[in-house]
């Protein structure tokens, strides 16, 4: 979720789900069938808006993989814990894992992208989302990839839909732990582990990959087709949606 869309109405949504609809479509064409070489030269001075160059990092095993990590289609969701958008938007992947990734067609990649950094104007939009983003890591450190999505799935089920930036870090701290035991991790490990910022550089990286792959605001999903094209599908997009892309693909 970007800075302005924190102040719309959650009604909006439809509308957004409608031109994103449009985008996709555009995106599809230009990714599935690109524009012949005599035509471009015909286009010396195109209007149209082209499909934007990604310059995201590969997809490796050092990724949070949910699936088949060797899937012909993968969902990359740059996500922040403390975004309240990114929170409708859970069940929305775990119904396509459910719905694709059972039959190994589509694997979902989780990267972080915290907006705790100072906007234009200096305001910080979710202040802790840096810190429950090193807490996701901790959960991977501590119990592997199958405790990191187990604690990804209850974090964002008990993370409050609206009041993402009024919590201090002492209350997120307090629910992180409750997850974590919840989720079956040894609570003093994860507390050590989340303390101690060891993962802060690795969350700063990820912010910056998906700076490099465009994104302006959470969630924002790539998806990678298995010739290696992308397409970026911006905002909590509906299931069908979603559908309907990858039914394409």
């Amino acid at each position: 979720m970007s800075i302005n869309e924190e102040n719309k109405q959650l009604i909006t949504i439809p509308g957004a789900i409608i031109i994103g609809c449009a985008i996709i479509a555009i995106a599809l064409i230009y990714a599935l069938h690109p524009i012949s070489s005599s035509s471009k030269t015909a286009q010396k001075n195109p209007t149209a808006e082209q499909t934007p160059t990604i310059n995201m990092k590969p997809v490796t095993s050092a990724d949070h993989i949910f699936g088949n990590p060797n899937a012909p289609i993968k969902i990359v969701e740059y996500s922040d814990p403390s975004c309240p958008y990114c929170k409708i938007f859970n069940p929305t992947m775990e119904q396509v894992m459910k719905n694709y990734g059972s039959s190994g067609k589509v694997a979902w990649v989780y990267r972080s992208f915290p907006l705790d950094k100072p906007n234009q104007n200096g305001s910080v939009l979710h202040p802790n989302a840096g810190h429950e983003a090193q807490a996701l890591e901790c959960a991977d450190f501590i119990g592997g990839n199958d405790k990191f999505w187990a604690f990804e799935d209850e974090w964002y089920k008990v993370f409050p839909l609206q009041g993402a930036t009024g919590r201090d870090v002492a209350s997120d701290t307090i629910q992180l732990a409750q997850v974590a035991k919840d989720v079956g991790l040894d609570t003093q490990s994860f507390s050590d582990c989340l303390s101690s910022g060891q993962f802060k550089d690795k969350v700063d990286a990820e912010y910056t990959d998906g700076i490099n792959a465009g994104v302006s605001g959470t969630p924002y999903n790539v998806v990678i087709t298995s010739s290696g094209s992308k397409i970026p599908l911006v905002g909590a997009v509906s299931f069908d949606t979603l559908k309907a892309t990858l039914d394409t693909l």
